[in-house]
């Protein structure tokens, strides 16, 4: 009964943990966000106290079943090793310490010290995140393409086509590489990862050790069948010395299922030894269920919304900016570092293409705004919306407007107007805070070109000039960053 509970909860979590991330359409986020702020190290990061204590306690009380049920990279362990069907495959092995601590204190090190590339690599829910931005969404709208094209032969726009390009490809050769390392370690071991990489699972073990509920051996009735351990994912049991490792159970309930002897139980040793009597599994399996809340319904799917009246623009390649830009609500470029987890959930949900994984390699993974495929609408607020780890502020519409998080420049050499001796002003058409005037170059020549002029105090960096700007391959017009954010 309780493998039952806790692979429904674990499927659940899941499914939906990973549509948050394959959903283009903006609906998913409204309800359920909440799964990605209750994420462990996401939550640290914001430093949300409340769901910190909360999966604390719950491992005290109930051990690990963070790392079976919330964890969405745990849970694809699991699924990963599903796919290898020899039964009795896992044997018990000895904590491999020499490892699983030194990375746990590097990784604390790092994430002191502000080196986001190493902590964001080895954080398991920014892993998954990788995962499921660079390989499995693009999947997922391969497919919706495919519906897409088949329903407008039918006449129907029950689906719409959204662009898949490649956002950035060290990062994507990082999530790869990370996918084949899980399915290896997981077809050959089970939890592994979990067990001895992961820093997340090794800070939970100190408390899974003094959990309420544990796995225990009824010796009596133990016939050393060896099945628990063979069944065992977490390589925990050592059914010759009737022993559980409760730093590395994950309270998956493969050992409780496969004794055909009834000699585990999922209960409190304590109580179990003086009351003498035995412990109905399922009740207490029941108490998991009851320790974690469902999720609501899903909505229906919105329209998405789309800018009338602009041309395709293909080709572009991203100017060479100083500062990297960041999402209004991130306060500044050093407050996004030092809070972002990298899991890419903004860069996954982003409407309008602008966010993507850094390449640049003192800041890789970390998400940065750029031009090429669309530009940040002022009325648009969901990466702050989705944000689980504090690096993007909450903001309302009215206060995004007022973010200046860089200014445009204007580079005369690649203007279309000179170029190619043509009237344009697509930037300053479509600037929604007024900061651009087209304004002749030259005022002695009643001939002269239309160029932009910049009210750079006007500015709030979103980018619309640089989209739309007809220029190839650089935009005549782009965005330099701000270290600091300003209000205007």
């Amino acid at each position: 009964m309780l493998r039952k509970i806790r692979t429904i909860l674990a499927a659940v979590f899941f499914v939906l943990i990973t549509l948050l991330f394959l959903d283009f359409t903006g609906t998913l986020h409204q309800w359920l966000s909440w799964m990605a702020k209750i994420q462990f190290l996401p939550a640290v990061m914001a430093l949300n106290v409340v769901v910190v204590v909360a999966l604390l306690l719950l491992t005290l009380v109930f051990g690990r079943i963070y790392c079976s049920i919330i964890c969405p990279l745990g849970v694809l362990q699991d699924v990963l090793a599903r796919f290898h069907r020899k039964k009795n495959k896992y044997s018990y092995s000895k904590e491999v310490r020499w490892l699983r601590y030194p990375v746990l204190v590097v990784f604390i090190i790092a994430l002191v010290a502000g080196v986001g590339s190493f902590f964001q690599l080895l954080a398991p829910y920014s892993a998954f995140g990788r995962i499921a931005t660079m390989i499995f969404q693009p999947i997922w709208k391969f497919g919706n393409n495919i519906l897409a094209t088949m329903a407008e032969r039918a006449d129907s726009y029950a689906f719409y086509t959204v662009d898949t390009w490649m956002r950035s490809l060290p990062v994507f050769i990082i999530a790869a590489v990370t996918l084949v390392v899980l399915i290896v370690l997981a077809w050959r071991g089970g939890r592994t990862y979990c067990n001895t990489v992961c820093p997340v699972g090794t800070f939970l073990s100190f408390f899974a050790r003094f959990s309420w509920l544990k796995i225990n051996f009824d010796e009596e009735k133990c016939r050393n069948c060896s099945l628990c351990s063979k069944n065992c994912k977490a390589a925990c049991i050592d059914f010759k010395t009737h022993t559980v490792d409760y730093s590395r159970c994950v309270v998956c309930g493969n050992c409780i299922d496969s004794c055909k002897f009834g000699a585990l139980k999922y209960d409190n040793a304590r109580i179990h030894a003086k009351a003498d009597a035995p412990v109905d599994a399922s009740k207490r399996s029941f108490l998991v269920a009851s320790a974690l809340v469902s999720t609501a319904a899903l909505a229906q799917k919105k329209e998405k919304i789309m800018d009338g009246g602009l041309a395709e623009i293909e080709d572009k390649v991203a100017p060479e900016r100083q500062t990297p830009l960041t999402p209004p609500g991130s306060l500044s470029f050093d407050h996004f570092a030092q809070h972002c987890t990298g899991c890419q959930l903004c860069v996954s949900d982003c409407p309008n293409q602008v966010l993507r994984p850094s390449s640049d390699l003192m800041h890789l993974m970390l998400p940065v705004m750029s031009y090429e495929h669309g530009y940040c609408r002022p009325e648009c607020t969901r990466c702050s919306e989705v944000c689980p780890a504090g690096a993007i502020k909450l903001i309302d519409k009215e206060e995004k407007t007022s973010v200046q998080i860089g200014h445009a420049v204007f580079i005369k050499k690649n203007c279309v107007a000179i170029t190619d001796k043509v009237e344009c002003g697509n930037c300053a058409r479509h600037c929604p805070s007024g900061a651009i005037e087209m304004v002749m170059l030259d005022e002695n020549d009643e001939e002269s070109p239309m160029v932009p002029a910049i009210n750079e105090s006007a500015c709030i960096g979103c980018g619309a000039c640089e989209y739309v700007c007809p220029s190839r391959p650089f935009s005549a017009i782009y965005v330099e960053g701000h270290e600091v954010h300003k209000k205007i």
